[in-house]
């Protein structure tokens, strides 16, 4: 497929296409050997409540940002090297179905399909890219990734005291381990989770306690100043970097150019 498309104009314009739809606040995306396997648009599960976003599936990385003016300009751009990716699939779950989770080291989310269909085709195409993306590579899979955030909606309360009832002046807070919704005095504290960030950030206080005691037990009684954790009543900007209003344009299915014949 890849093979197929590589060295095609073709390929070299729809690329150039994705490039000037994104604009000035994109990163450049064409590079030797680089294809655009398929594109199309999936409801990203954020933080507040699920927003449509336009995802491009390239042979190494993918690529998703918030549609401004459908098939024609999009920002938040966010680039993710699909060496990092591992998806997970999601059973169905009334109104959320269609759905799988993209998890890396840094972020893990949740995104649906339209159809079952289109789930399928997604998630088949993502697959084999890693896959022909590795073997060529000769690396391992990551095995660590970051937790999926729970949305704000399915959390009143805060999920560690069980106590603390969120309102529009007692804000959410995400713990960066777990993922859950927690309130600020139960996330007071800050540690450093390789993989995500060489700065501390916000766990939960649970998260903190079984983190400070396997780094503990790794250090072996030497006192370990790097990694320190810290404590930070200051808000962590638990906000979604990509959390804004979209375009409500209709939903047209993805395309995925691999069956195509490369022009000449």
């Amino acid at each position: 497929m890849v093979d197929k498309l590589v060295n095609s104009e073709a390929n070299a314009r729809r690329i150039q296409m994705v490039e000037n739809c994104f604009g000035s606040s994109g990163q450049p995306l064409y590079v030797p050997g680089r294809v655009l396997v398929g594109e199309g648009v999936l409801t990203k599960m954020c933080r507040k409540r699920p927003k449509a976003r336009q995802f491009f599936l390239f042979n190494d990385i993918l690529v998703y940002g918030n549609i401004v003016i459908g098939k024609k300009k999009y920002n938040k751009q966010h680039l993710i090297p699909l060496e990092e990716v591992q998806l997970q699939t999601l059973e169905d779950n009334g109104q959320y179905r269609n759905g799988w989770l993209i998890r890396t080291a840094t972020k893990s989310f949740a995104v649906y399909a339209a159809t079952q269909t289109e789930k399928q085709e997604w998630m088949a195409h993502i697959n084999k890219c890693i896959e022909d993306l590795l073997r060529k590579s000769g690396k391992k899979p990551v095995e660590t990734h970051a937790a999926v955030w729970v949305p704000d909606s399915e959390a009143n309360i805060c999920m560690h005291c069980k106590k603390t009832q969120f309102t529009m002046l007692i804000r959410r807070h995400h713990c960066r381990n777990c993922g859950a919704v927690v309130c600020g005095p139960c996330s007071s504290k800050k540690f450093v989770l390789a993989g995500q960030s060489t700065k501390p950030l916000r766990v939960c206080l649970d998260c903190y306690d079984s983190l400070s005691s396997m780094k503990r037990e790794e250090s072996k009684g030497i006192s370990a100043n790097n990694n320190k954790p810290v404590t930070s009543p200051e808000s962590s900007g638990d906000d979604d970097s990509d959390d804004e209003e979209e375009s409500k344009d209709t939903h047209d299915q993805p395309k995925f150019y691999g069956d195509e014949k490369p022009e000449k």
